[in-house]
């Protein structure tokens, strides 16, 4: 049995928390493993041995530190459940933390370079799909279950990006019940 060194784990955790406070205090362009070296502790040819270059270790930190929840969606009813659970962890990850913070970078970094863009587009695709999977289950629509996806996430980043203006909890209910009871209704 393989033991993992629990000081290289301390490590691993410390570099990826470094990451993203890097990436959110000074943005893309100014994202470096010399600064994420610094800021965690670790030596340099230490990140390098974990991570090939700072796309890979920000795809890491970002996977590791805002994990989506595992709800069960076997039942339309527990799959509403799940749809309500992914929107209010997608409105956490935009509001609240570390990863919140980098965003603004994120965004930044994906209009500026095409390896930043597939990695923040890859990472918004996983979830989306999986948050667009509940939607089928809940909706019984899978032909519309992506669209319907976007329109529950695009109403949380536009009141993160947009207006400033968070909604609460019994909004982000309100907005599932919503776009849900709507996309059950036949299109005409």
């Amino acid at each position: 049995m393989n033991r993992v060194d629990p000081r290289v784990t301390r490590s691993r955790r410390a570099v990826l928390e470094a990451a993203v406070a890097v990436l959110a205090e000074a943005g893309y362009g100014a994202f470096t493993i010399d600064a994420v070296a610094r800021r965690s502790g670790v030596a340099r040819s230490t990140i390098y041995r974990l991570w090939s270059g700072r796309a890979e270790l920000i795809d890491d930190a970002l996977n590791t530190l805002n994990v989506q929840p595992a709800e069960p969606i076997d039942t339309p009813q527990q799959a509403r459940e799940t749809v309500r659970g992914l929107v209010r962890h997608l409105d956490l990850g935009l509001n609240e933390g570390p990863v919140a913070a980098c965003l603004p970078a994120l965004i930044d970094g994906a209009e500026r370079d095409a390896g930043i863009r597939r990695l923040h587009h890859g990472q918004n695709e996983r979830r989306r799909a999986r948050l667009a999977a509940a939607v089928a289950e809940a909706t019984g629509r899978s032909a519309d279950a992506d669209l319907i996806a976007h329109a529950l996430a695009g109403a949380v980043m536009y009141a993160r990006l947009m207006t400033g203006r968070r909604l609460d909890a019994a909004q982000l209910d309100r907005l599932v019940d919503l776009v849900l009871t709507e996309s059950k209704t036949p299109v005409r």
